[in-house]
């Protein structure tokens, strides 16, 4: 869909989303049939991917929790945040500095419903419903002018979602970083992951088979070269750009990525 035109507010059980797909595998309930069924054939490929998920939720905690009580940041823009599950941005944030103020932004119609439920009794907190790639519409949004002051740090997020975004000289991965980046000042962050693979039969599999059953709402599968270019022009934060399991884990027993098919990459820039 072309950022800036209408985005569907109804929800279609037979075609999974993204979204939905990534609730299942954290073990959510907000997922119909066709969700699961997707989810059950990625597997004979990609095995991994539950664990991935998991994983990718457990980075996407320790990041807030590290620019909250090490940085200081009070301010987070999540794109394509997902279905509600625990432990969400505003959650860890708040826990340390209950200010902290949450602009969550998804195109799924049900991430709304339900996000909108969830966070009616907190004020610092907002979900809108936009395309990630509109970045006008996302920092004129009224929700987002109320929460958030772009005078200040900001931390803006893209947690594996850029792989379901098409490549685009307007509107690919790139584009939208350095439009958003920008739009921020020095001492804000970009957390950026998405899935990668080394193997080109995984990455065509992967990218043919959810651009099929997403219908045309799917990106593609890419490379560790091709995140490390959204980081151009970034200081990046230790232990630099890695699969998420690894970065700042939490013990020394903490889980980690054991199968390789695909990974999500990436990790935390600060704009100097």
């Amino acid at each position: 869909m072309e950022p800036g035109k209408p985005l569907s507010k109804s929800i279609d059980a037979t075609i999974p989303t993204a979204a939905r797909m990534y609730d299942y595998y954290l073990g959510g309930k907000d997922n119909y049939a066709s969700d699961r069924a997707a989810c059950e054939q990625l597997d004979e490929v990609v095995p991994s991917t539950r664990a991935l998920a998991l994983n990718n939720r457990r980075f996407l905690q320790r990041v807030i929790g590290t620019l909250a009580q090490d940085y200081g940041i009070r301010q987070f823009l999540d794109h394509g945040s997902g279905l509600p599950t625990q432990n969400n941005v505003h959650q860890v944030a708040q826990a340390i500095d209950p200010n902290s103020r949450v602009v969550y932004v998804d195109n799924d119609p049900m991430v709304l419903v339900h996000g909108r439920a969830l966070l009616e009794q907190n004020e610092n907190t907002a979900v809108i419903h936009a395309d990630m790639r509109d970045t006008d519409g996302i920092f004129s949004h009224a929700d987002t002018k109320r929460l958030i002051d772009f005078s200040q740090p900001v931390a803006v997020l893209f947690n594996s979602v850029f792989h379901c975004t098409p490549d685009s000289d307007t509107d690919g991965p790139l584009a939208v970083a350095r439009r958003v980046t920008e739009r921020l000042v020095p001492g804000s962050y970009l957390v950026m992951c998405q899935l990668v693979s080394e193997d080109p039969e995984v990455r065509e599999f992967v990218t043919n088979f959810m651009d099929q059953a997403t219908q045309g709402h799917w990106g593609r599968v890419r490379q560790e070269k091709d995140v490390a270019v959204l980081f151009e022009g970034l200081d990046i934060l230790d232990p630099g750009l890695v699969e998420v399991s690894t970065w700042r884990p939490d013990t020394e027993v903490a889980p980690r990525q054991l199968t390789q098919e695909w990974i999500e990459f990436g990790g935390v820039g600060r704009l100097p």
